[in-house]
This record gives structure tokens, C-alpha cells and sequence, in this order.
């Protein structure tokens, strides 16, 4: 049995959320709803969306600023437009930024169930046939699945952040060798900055943290240039 689509909906209208929300749960969709961009982006760090639904105007953050930071937070992730910024010069900024639809309000309900599922089987045929990277790894006694976002020991599972997936899949790519800071920060967290190397080395510690089980995995700091993910 398929699981639901899950779907963030980041949108500050109240009743268009509220409305959304339950007519597309209705409809066999997994939703989280986010008011604003800035709590959007905080759940992005901790959970997958097969879609992001963006309205433009927006207080605190407008969608389009949001939509370009998660094109270089989240590059794989789906993203549209619901929104009544309909003049030519929106929609075509709304493609420039990544989008892969601009939806007009307001819309059908019915016809926008019609194109999420569209959209998202059409996604769902794109990356199974060109997805040819390998998604499960074996380090020491770990099992990394890239796809499902788990650390596996044994039988115990971690299930890791979007950002700490990330990390660990470039040190896996690079294992034995050194990662840099700049190598790491320009593809996570899109900004090579002394906050930037702050938070990188708490996703350090919590990796070194998640890997302690095993006594030949370690990850090794190389002052003032990156990290080794050493396995024996």
C-alpha cells in the first residue's frame, strides 16, 4: 500500500490554510501547515516533504525569499506557487527561483488535487529513472540509507535530520579523505561563515555522537580545514 504524499503548505491566510488543510488531508494527503517561512524553515531541518505548497505574500519572510533558500538548503525538494501574485513578472520569477508550477488563486480545490497528484507522479517517474545513486552504504557495523534519512545499528535505528543525512553522506563520499569546511558549508549550508562553522561542528558532534558504537568509525578534525570520516 503506497504511503500519502506528504506535503508542507506554508501559507498566513487562515482560512485558505485551514481549508486546504482538511480538504487535502480528505484527500488521502499527509499535510503540515506553516504560517510563516521562518517556521517553515525549521521544520524542513527535521522532515521530509514530497511537495512544498509556497504562498508569496507572506509576513516575517515572503515566499519568494523562502523558495530561494530552500533551493540551496534543500535542492531536491519539489516546490509551488499558490498564490494571487498572478502578473507576468511574478510567474516568471516564481520558474527562475525553481518552482514547478505557479497555481493561481483562487483554485478549485478538486482541480488542485487533480495537479498535486499530476505533478507529484510525474516527479515520482522522473527520479526512479534517473536515480541511479547508490542509497544504502556500509560503514563499520552501520548501515547509512540515504533514501529514508537512517542510521542503522543492528537493530537500532537513528533516524537523522535532513542536514545531518546530508553531512554524513559527503563524508561517506570522501571517507578516508578530507572533507573541507568550505566543501561542506557551500553545499549545506549554502554560506561559508564563522556561525556557519559553529553549527557544522554541533552536526559533527552529534554524528561522532549517533557513530560511538562502533570503536573503528571515527570522525577526525583536521584544524582550520575539515574533517576525515576514518573507518578501519
Amino acid at each position: 500500500m503506497q504511503k500519502n504524499r506528504k506535503i508542507l503548505l506554508v501559507e498566513d491566510d487562515e482560512s485558505l490554510g485551514y481549508l486546504l488543510t482538511e480538504y487535502l488531508t480528505m484527500k488521502d494527503f499527509d499535510i503540515v501547515w506553516n504560517k510563516n517561512g521562518n517556521t517553515a524553515l525549521a521544520t524542513l531541518q527535521h522532515d521530509y516533504f514530497d511537495l512544498i505548497i509556497l504562498d508569496v505574500m507572506m509576513p516575517e519572510m515572503d515566499g519568494f525569499t523562502l523558495a530561494k533558500r530552500i533551493k540551496q538548503q534543500l535542492s531536491e525538494t519539489p516546490f509551488i506557487f499558490l498564490t494571487s501574485r498572478s502578473m507576468k513578472i511574478d510567474v516568471l520569477k516564481g520558474f527562475a527561483l525553481g518552482a514547478v508550477d505557479y497555481l493561481k488563486k483562487p483554485i478549485d480545490e478538486e482541480e488542485l488535487v487533480v495537479r498535486l497528484n499530476t505533478l507529484l507522479n510525474r516527479l515520482e517517474v522522473k527520479k526512479e529513472s534517473s536515480s541511479n545513486e547508490k542509497q544504502e552504504f556500509i560503514i563499520g557495523e552501520y548501515i547509512f540509507n540515504k533514501d529514508n534519512l537512517q542510521l542503522i545499528y543492528k537493530n537500532e535505528v537513528t533516524q537523522l535530520t535532513i542536514r545531518e543525512n546530508k553531512l554524513l553522506y559527503l563524508l561517506i563520499l570522501k571517507q578516508n579523505e578530507l572533507c573541507s569546511h568550505k566543501e561542506i558549508l557551500n553545499s549545506i549550508w549554502a554560506k561559508n561563515d564563522f556561525f556557519s562553522k559553529k553549527s557544522l561542528n554541533v552536526f559533527i558532534s552529534r554524528l561522532r555522537k549517533y557513530l560511538n558504537k562502533d570503536p573503528s568509525i571515527k570522525i577526525e578534525n583536521i584544524h582550520n580545514q575539515g574533517f576525515i570520516l576514518k573507518v578501519d
